[in-house]
Order: structure tokens, then sequence, then C-alpha cells
């Protein structure tokens, strides 16, 4: 018959005969189409993640601290990150009994991000927070001494991620905080104190109503500060070790209701911040009158002045504008010349983010 033909039970079929009703199936599992229809979520309720642990977030329903709910990332979101102060949309069940899982299935789009690098070569940023208002930056006049790299670099991610910088300096009562206030004079920086016996109703009022990130170098007293500010928080505090570094206390970001209104967003203790997705133009976008003034510059401009620019626009201000182009100019300076770490590392919170990051990426299976 040639090869046309097959046998069917002794009995010989041409090819030519055959049609849809002779093909056999096979026993056993069967499988649905694969569609690309995703369900809309309509009826999904707002949320705020306060807090990231090993793959799961925790969650506030519509901004209430007292409805909190604890989420996956639903897989179509993939590998989206989410971080604590993202505002999200959840599904399932929102009752915030034990052992129950809602659903993250959708994430907003920031307002504003807090980011940062390893270091100023490092390629992968690192989202600490998002969706802050204000950027509180905590620093120690003594017992570790201030560092002003550390602030630079703090005020040029603020600047760049759309918060509006504070620093908070803390310890107040073991030196005088005006030297260390002063070299931030030209930049209209607020200052407020934040020592063990200065009164906080300044700092209060400033943080009333607003999303706020802390972040300073361990052993700042960053930890003591947020738990003046909410005192049912009993954020883990420690002492400072007899050699001038700090021991990390809080291990990662948490986002803690004020109780007048607004939220604190407690990060660990940073030691190093780089700013490998940060350049000049970043940071003096983030002041009008600097912004309009660099468009004169020549081409290839790195703002810093004389020597390397010459013809630099940022010259030719005067005043205040003049006074704010030179601060900024030595954050500009301090950033390229300063490193990145400035203390040694021992146990640090970057391997923990590090692995909170892994398990965001692959959290455990249901």
């Amino acid at each position: 018959m040639g090869r046309d033909a097959e046998r069917d039970g002794g009995v010989t079929l041409n090819r030519r005969d055959l049609d849809e009703s002779d093909v056999r199936i096979r026993p056993g599992k069967g499988s649905r189409p694969r569609t690309k229809i995703r369900p809309t979520h309509a009826d999904a309720a707002s949320a705020m993640v306060v807090s990231v642990d090993r793959g799961r977030w925790g969650c506030v329903i519509d901004g209430d601290p007292d409805r909190r709910v604890v989420c996956m990332r639903a897989r179509e979101l993939g590998r989206t990150p989410i971080v604590v102060g993202d505002n999200v949309s959840v599904v399932g069940d929102l009752s915030g009994r034990p052992d129950t899982l809602a659903r993250i299935v959708r994430v907003a789009e920031r307002t504003t991000v807090l980011r940062r690098t390893a270091d100023d070569t490092d390629p992968y940023e690192r989202i600490v927070v998002a969706n802050a208002g204000q950027l509180l930056i905590v620093t120690a006049l003594a017992d570790p001494p201030p560092r002003t790299g550390f602030v630079e670099r703090a005020l040029a991610a603020a600047y760049v991620g759309g918060l509006r910088p504070v620093l908070c300096l803390t310890k107040s009562d073991l030196a005088d905080p005006q030297p260390f206030a002063q070299a931030f004079a030209d930049l209209d920086l607020p200052v407020v104190l934040a020592g063990r016996t200065d009164d906080l109703g300044e700092l209060m009022a400033m943080l009333h109503g607003e999303t706020t990130a802390l972040i300073g170098h361990s052993g700042v007293g960053k930890s003591t500060l947020v738990n003046r500010l909410v005192p049912e928080a009993d954020r883990a505090t420690g002492e400072v070790s007899g050699v001038g570094k700090g021991r990390h206390t809080s291990t990662q970001s948490v986002a803690l209701a004020l109780p007048g209104g607004g939220w604190v967003i407690d990060t660990p203790g940073i030691r190093s911040f780089g700013l490998a997705h940060i350049s000049p133009e970043n940071i003096i976008d983030a002041f009008d009158d600097l912004h309009e003034a660099i468009e004169d510059c020549p081409r290839g401009c790195t703002h810093l002045g004389p020597p390397a620019d010459p013809e630099c626009a940022l010259d030719r201000l005067t005043g205040a504008p003049h006074r704010r182009a030179m601060a900024v100019r030595h954050i500009l300076a301090a950033i390229r010349d300063t490193p990145v770490r400035d203390a040694p590392v021992r146990d640090t919170p970057d391997r923990e983010m590090a692995e909170h990051e892994r398990l965001q990426q692959n959290p455990p299976q249901e």
C-alpha cells in the first residue's frame, strides 16, 4: 500500500481517508489552554507596605495602622521589587488573622525614591524607601564623631530622589551643634536638635502628617530617637563600641505610625552610601536657580569650577545663589573624592539587605 497506508485493528487505512475524528486521545491529565487575559482585580483594596521580611510584606489597608495584613506577591508581578513605603493593591483574605495571606496584585507608580548603590561603581541600585516626602538625616555630634561625607551623600540622594532633606543632630549634650550645622548653612537645609535632653516639639511638627524616612550611621541614636517619637515602637538600641563605631541594631526597614498622624520609616544603620546612579546634573537640577544657570555651561562641564571647568556658568552667579552653588559644588567634589565606606565593615545589614532582596526575587513557594 506504500507510505500512505496504515493499519488500525487489522484494517488497512489510507491516509487520504483520515480526518480529525480518527485522532487518538491519550488518557491522562488534561491541560487548560493558556491565556494572556489577566484578572483586573477591580475590587482590590489600597494599602501601604510597612515591612518586608523573608518574601512577605506587611501592609496596612487604607493607611489604617490597625488594619494590618501579611501579603505575598502575586505571580503576575514576576520579580517586581516591592519596598517599604510602596502603595499597593491587595486582594484575598484581608482579615489580618494569624496564618492568613493576602496577595499584592499591583504596585502604584512611586512619587519619590531613595536609592543607593553598594559603591560608586556598582550598577545595581537598591531602593531603600519609596514615597517618602522627607529624609531625616540623623547624625550624632559625638560618639561617634559626625562625618560630613555621609551627610553630603545623603543630601545628594535626597535631592535626586525628590525628598526634602532635614538634618537631625543627636547627642547635642556632648558637643556644640553650631560648627557642624554651619557647613550646610548655604543649602537652606533645616536643622533640628534631637538629643536626649532636647524637646522634640519642633521635630514632631516637621513630621506631622508626613511620611519621613530616617537614615544614619550605626550608633548615632536613631533607634533611641524612633522610640521617643513612637513609644510603642520598641526598636532595639545598642551601645557604641569603644573604638567609636556603632553596633547595628535595626536590621530591616519598617514604617511606624506617629501618634499625631504621619509615618516614620526607620531604616537599617548604613555604613556605605554609593551614588553610582547620580550625575552632577541630577543634583543641580534640585535647585531651580542653579538648573537655569548650567544651561549656559559648555558641553562636558563637570560644574566643579576651575581649573577643570574655567567657563562653568555657576561662577557667574552672585549673592545667595552663588553661595548655594558653591555649597553644591562642595558636595559634588566630596562625592568624587570621599571613599564610599568611611568605617570598617563588620556585621553590616547590607548582607541582610541582600538576603531580603534574594527572597523578594525568589519568595518561598506556596
